[in-house]
């Protein structure tokens, strides 16, 4: 506490030494919009980190769009018709136009598809349409998508975020200059540099007033806290520790925007590893976390105590198993039946921490060291750049990992693409390698009923199996914090953390 203390004692001195040196040397027109880390891969049917699907929703356009309450509405389908539970023909706007001039037509959409589930590229996506028998264009304005078996989830897999519509012959290397038909077309991308887009003057929709976006890749929090103290940038979202937000809050040119968040933390456990294959162990780590401890000190209260990955409020949410108290005498109880008892120095057993070097996740692994410590569980902390944690994750190279599900979570379809045995990447994000035919069953069924409430009843089954096996621990949903200068004005902060303020938010310099 006194480090952390000190830390921000530091930082607020720095802040108001820097009062004075506000500057502005951007050009005209570009918004300086603060990220991390760079976007994975900018490829719509690639892309599953938050800055690019963030990013991928500005560039590219979807066949339908989500709404704020978890629905879907018409975007490039205009409607759609479902003749039958193994047939979706959707219908398309006729005057879209790629970035390059080029008309969006069914050919577009088929291929895009085609090129997740057929190999051209290589994603953790393909599992996404694994339902997919085959995908039929019959006119410019036509897609007739036909099922093996009927998909509930269809259709929000088709939205945005979840996936973009991409030019017909977009191969491997099309990440490398994106083509969408989005508010924003892509201009340049600088590895652990930059990404720039600029608006696009022949959008289908109301043109964006912003000209130009670089999205500056930071992955220090202070220095990003620095930059928009100084005027250098003039956007983040959940970009900064709350901590940090505190120390602005009171900046004049700065204001704050704040909404309930979607976005959940989270960690995984590898169930292959000889530890923590044993549910004793992850249920004694968990009740070892003290939460709502580290929502008040950490997240300053700007967060909520989670009990599934599905945001509270959504039709198949359900907290029937429980929470898992703090409760450390019981965590020592069920290490010692596991028979992993303390030595001469207290410990029990090692066991490493990934992720990534952003400075919240960092003070975060840290906390979990002291309060895992208390019951014996030596945690030894690995921290690497976001690239090169996300792909020791992909491939299984971690004993525990703390990330966050951004956007994904907001389906119950989350529980086959993170669970089920038929998703371990590189078809799904199953990266614990957990396997339940129960809950395999309960997905797929769920998956494939369209009747609303019947699947809710399979998916609180679910949730309550996932509650007892704890193949990964809920931790908290983060709400959305938007931190910009005044003179973008237009800021709002959504549920998800999106970046689609940039659509219709003003510059005015």
């Amino acid at each position: 506490m006194c480090k952390r203390a000190a830390s921000l004692s530091l930082l607020a001195t720095i802040l108001i030494a820097l009062s004075g040196c506000r500057g502005d040397a951007r050009a005209a027109g570009t918004v300086t919009f603060l990220i991390e880390s760079s976007p994975a891969s900018l490829d719509p049917r690639i892309g599953t980190d938050a800055q690019a699907e963030h990013i991928d929703e500005l560039l590219f356009d979807s066949l339908v769009h989500k709404r704020a309450d978890f629905g879907l509405e018409p975007w490039i389908a205009t409607s759609w018709d479902t003749p039958d539970p193994l047939t979706f023909v959707f219908h398309l706007q006729t005057d879209v136009k790629f970035h390059n001039g080029q008309p969006l037509t069914a050919r577009d959409v088929k291929w895009t598809l085609d090129s997740v589930r057929d190999g051209t590229v290589i994603t953790a996506k393909a599992g996404t349409f694994r339902s997919v028998d085959r995908v039929d264009a019959p006119d410019p304005a036509t897609v007739i998508v036909h099922l093996k078996r009927p998909d509930a989830s269809l259709l929000w897999n088709l939205s945005d975020g979840a996936i973009g519509i991409v030019p017909y012959g977009s191969g491997r290397d099309f990440q490398q200059h994106p083509i969408g038909s989005g508010p924003f077309r892509f201009v340049s991308q600088q590895i652990d540099k930059e990404v720039v887009i600029e608006r696009n003057a022949a959008s289908w929709q109301a043109a964006p007033q912003i000209e130009r976006v670089r999205f500056s890749v930071v992955p220090d929090a202070i220095t990003r806290a620095l930059e928009l103290r100084k005027g250098s940038a003039d956007v983040a979202v959940n970009a900064l520790t709350a901590d940090m937000v505190y120390s602005l809050r009171s900046d004049p040119q700065l204001a704050i925007e704040r909404a309930p968040g979607t976005p959940v933390q989270y960690l995984t456990f590898n169930l292959t590893d000889p530890i923590l294959k044993d549910v004793r162990v992850r249920r004694a780590i968990a009740l070892a976390i003290d939460r709502d401890a580290i929502i008040h000190a950490l997240w300053r209260d700007t967060a909520q105590p989670a009990q599934s990955l599905l945001p509270r409020g959504h039709w198949a949410y359900s907290d029937a198993a429980g929470a898992l108290s703090f409760d450390p005498a019981q965590a020592r109880a069920l290490l010692d039946n596991a028979g992993y008892h303390t030595g001469a120095d207290g410990v029990r057993f090692h066991i490493s921490l990934k992720t990534s070097t952003d400075e919240s996740s960092r003070l975060l692994a840290a906390i979990l060291q002291q309060q895992l410590r208390q019951v014996g569980i030596a945690l030894d902390i690995r921290s690497f750049e976001f690239a090169t944690f996300y792909a020791d994750i992909t491939h299984g190279a971690f004993q525990m990992y703390g990330l966050r599900w951004l956007g994904g979570n907001e389906d119950p379809d989350i529980f086959r693409y993170a669970f089920a045995s038929s998703s371990f990447p590189p078809k799904g994000a199953n990266r614990g390698h957990y396997t339940n035919p129960a809950l395999d069953t309960l997905v797929e069924r769920a998956g494939a009923i369209y009747d609303q409430p019947a699947r809710r009843q399979d998916y609180v089954t679910v949730q309550r199996i996932l509650a007892e096996d704890l193949p990964a621990l809920p931790l908290w949903y983060l709400d959305t914090v938007v931190i910009h200068q005044r003179h973008l004005t237009g800021v709002e902060a959504s549920r998800s953390g999106t970046f689609d303020f940039l659509r219709t938010a003003t510059l005015q310099r």
